[in-house]
């Protein structure tokens, strides 16, 4: 079972304005087949499906889904961050305070979320659980999830380039980062099961070096660095294959930490009346204040 921390992993300041064709295309990498809604479940399913006592590359799985639940969160707030300010409410009955969705890219955004995301990737196509892939094969999952890394990593850097919207820049920044690390995680696991990188497999390569967030992130190891979230001290043998140097030639010590990252505080969303979001009266609101 898990715990659960009221934090998200990464910070996500203020939008430089709304957004809804950033959130839109920020979708992708949320619902999409190499979103991070995909890389959840389907660590999530190898893991809860693991046979045999090759405990280590189960903890590995166990991690890396934990983690992506975080990444869920964070990309979902990045969206609802975007969002925000795209309408307006007002008490001019003559005013049309959701008219933007008319011009948004994806509509569902407020007609039918209330201005907040989807499980839905940009092109408005719902996440599937036919994404899901867990052979059961141990090596046959380890080789599929450093694809899935490492393409989710690729859209990732295309994001970037999409959009300078601070808000937007920062999450993505993050998990760009993130995946790489994930890439790293499953190259160690293929290594101690006899890949030598450069010789058996080409090493994937996507050149961040023009990314200033991302820079700055690196700086901090962040790209060489696992946690295992793990709870009180419980032992977690991830740390066992991921270790030694880098797998890819960028440089750095691998390091697992104990437990999960500090993350910050969720995101606050205010109410949003032209959405009739809580939608609460005065005699529902009374009943809830006196929680």
């Amino acid at each position: 079972m898990f715990l659960s921390v009221k934090r998200i992993p990464h910070p996500i300041p203020p939008a430089d304005k709304p957004d809804p064709k950033a959130a839109q295309a920020l979708q992708e990498g949320l619902g999409g087949q190499f979103g991070e809604m995909r890389t959840m479940m389907q660590y999530f399913f190898q893991n809860m499906n693991f046979r045999g006592d090759a405990k280590p590359y189960q903890d590995l799985l166990r991690s890396i889904a934990t983690e992506e639940m975080g990444h869920v969160e964070q990309i979902t707030n990045t969206i609802n961050i975007l969002l925000e300010g795209a309408s307006t409410n007002t008490n001019n009955p003559n005013e049309l305070p959701l008219s933007v969705a008319l011009e948004s890219p994806n509509i569902h955004h407020f007609l039918v979320a209330a201005q907040s995301a989807r499980p839905v990737d940009a092109a408005g196509n719902p996440w599937s659980a036919s994404y899901v892939y867990d052979s059961g094969n141990l090596v046959l999952n380890m080789l599929y999830n450093l694809m899935l890394e490492a393409t989710g990593r690729l859209q990732k850097c295309r994001l970037y380039e999409m959009c300078d919207n601070k808000a937007f820049r920062s999450t993505v920044s993050y998990l760009i980062v993130r995946d790489l690390v994930h890439e790293k995680v499953f190259a160690k696991a293929l290594e101690t099961l006899g890949v030598d990188w450069g010789k058996s497999l080409p090493v994937p390569r996507i050149d961040t070096s023009k990314m200033p967030e991302v820079r700055d992130l690196e700086n901090k190891n962040l790209h060489n660095q696992m946690w295992t979230f793990t709870n009180k001290g419980e032992k977690s043998l991830l740390e066992k294959i991921f270790k030694g140097d880098s797998p890819f030639d960028d440089g750095g010590t691998l390091e697992v930490i104990e437990g999960f990252p500090a993350g910050v505080e969720i995101p606050s969303m205010p109410e949003a009346p032209q959405e009739f979001s809580p939608g609460l009266d005065a005699a529902l609101m009374k009943l809830a204040k006196k929680l």
